[in-house]
């Protein structure tokens, strides 16, 4: 059996510092990688209580649906479109305050209002986008980023 993982209830900085040191221990020995992508999007999801919190995954020339926490979710997105698509097309974390203010935003809940996707690469190449939804406005920044980008490293 899994233990729990025990997070401080002080800022969202240093609820990433703890959080980072155990997704690194649930990880390290696995080498299934829907596993770790299943355990880090719960690990995220129960930290922060994000609304929606998954993998989508590179396969075949699309971003395909992975493990993930909320909701149902959309099934497949095409490269570019939407805030995960884009991010995957650029290679970079996207960071979106208000989802109805991003041009071809994909709508797989009404109830998400920002978003961040951050990009899994392996070797220069993106095999895998983590995506996270809030229901409030302007919910991650620069301290997100910083630390998700981190977490997908270790992947």
């Amino acid at each position: 059996m899994a233990e729990e993982i025990q997070i401080s209830a002080g800022s969202k900085e240093e609820k990433y510092k703890d959080l980072l040191p155990q997704v690194r221990a649930v990880v390290e020995t696995e080498t299934d990688p829907i596993a770790n992508m299943a355990n880090v999007a719960s690990m995220l999801h129960e930290t922060f209580g994000f609304w929606w919190t998954g993998f989508y995954r590179v396969l075949d020339g699309e971003l395909v649906l992975g493990p993930f926490q909320g909701p149902l979710a959309c099934t497949r997105i095409k490269k570019g479109k939407g805030v995960c698509g884009t991010a995957w097309e650029r290679a970079a974390t996207v960071i979106v305050p208000d989802v109805d203010a991003f041009p071809g935003h994909i709508a797989c809940s009404s109830l998400s209002r920002s978003e961040i996707v951050v990009p899994v690469q392996r070797d220069g190449e993106v095999i895998a986008v983590l995506d996270i939804d809030s229901k409030d406005l302007a919910t991650f920044d620069e301290v997100d980023k910083k630390y998700l980008e981190e977490v997908v490293s270790v992947l």
